[in-house]
């Protein structure tokens, strides 16, 4: 699959759809897409921190910080 030939066809099982379903909601969008885009956006951030040797972490409110894992 060449990401350069334009739009491209993801098939989904079920639990995948109610996920991007539910995330769009949860974002106020009616555009899957977009929120595909984010998510492969963040996925793209931990492998590129992890093939640098680092971590990528979210850090709540209170200071505390969580590992994104791959």
């Amino acid at each position: 699959m060449d990401p350069r030939s334009g739009p491209v066809q993801v098939p989904l099982n079920a639990t995948a759809a109610q996920l991007l379903a539910k995330l769009a909601a949860d974002l106020g969008t009616n555009d899957p897409t977009g929120v595909l885009a984010r998510a492969l956006g963040l996925l793209d951030m931990v492998l590129f921190a992890k093939r640098q040797g680092k971590r990528l972490c979210l850090v709540d409110d209170d200071g505390r910080m969580t590992e994104v894992v791959a």
